[in-house]
């Protein structure tokens, strides 16, 4: 059983935040998923935020519903969908308990328990290498066996079998990694860094195409793969577009 310092777990009021904190703070934090087979730990690079009503792309853009009930509820835990019926996605609650919002885990490298990651996702399909594990939100949810058995769980505890744990240091400032020196941390920008040292993104090695960027703002706009796409919405730009960093800085 893989041993989490409780001292990195945040506390349920560090997810009651305001979303876009939440999602920054989550770069570069742990997820560790517990299970009869084996722990698998990795860091997540990049994730996205979803601001519940005020948010055309966020599921809870049109109010509650059976299937987004975990988004009004208690933060720090998490909400799981099935997208377009093909593969699960997995959410973390965030905000306070009515407010709907939501940080969608899209990509992590895998640091402990790799080749049980590895054996998941073959047993689904093609895996052509180690950075491919957890690049994207439906191989994130395999390579950590999360699917809709999971809707709810708790992350707040450090025995649980899903539990979030951050970076000691981080944890000891009460709060995730931060930007690099000299960069700024706008709400929904991504900070993608095209080097051969970046982590796996679910955008490929040279983080968002260019051809999807604002050529006034520098901002991203979402693909049409994500949240809002699957409830048959289109996406504005600039909408719950992610944040995406070597947090290794």
């Amino acid at each position: 059983m893989t041993l989490v310092d409780p001292a990195t777990v945040p506390s349920r009021s560090w997810f009651e935040r305001d979303v876009h904190d939440v999602a920054r703070d989550l770069l570069g934090a742990f997820v560790t998923r517990r299970a009869p087979l084996g722990d698998v730990t990795l860091r997540l690079t990049e994730v996205e935020a979803y601001d519940g009503e005020r948010d055309p792309g966020s599921h809870a853009y049109r109010g509650p519903s059976q299937r987004n009930r975990a988004m009004y509820g208690e933060a720090g835990r998490l909400y799981v969908y099935r997208h377009l019926g093909l593969h699960h996605c997995v959410n973390v609650v965030c905000a306070p308990q009515g407010r709907a919002s939501a940080v969608l885990l899209r990509a992590g490298e895998v640091t402990d328990g790799a080749e049980l990651a590895l054996s998941r996702r073959l047993a689904k399909g093609r895996c052509d290498s180690a950075r491919q594990i957890a690049r994207g939100p439906a191989r994130l949810a395999v390579a950590l066996d999360l699917d809709l058995d999971e809707y709810g769980a708790d992350l707040v505890d450090p025995a649980g079998a899903i539990v979030v744990h951050l970076p000691l240091a981080a944890a000891r400032d009460g709060a995730g990694p931060k930007p690099a020196a000299g960069r700024s941390a706008p709400v929904r920008a991504s900070e993608s860094r095209a080097t051969a040292a970046t982590p796996p993104s679910s955008r490929g090695a040279t983080g968002w195409p260019a051809s999807r960027r604002s050529p006034t703002t520098g901002r991203c706009a979402p693909a049409s793969g994500d949240a809002g796409a699957a409830a048959g919405r289109a996406r504005p730009r600039n909408v719950g577009a992610p944040w995406c960093a070597d947090t290794a800085h």
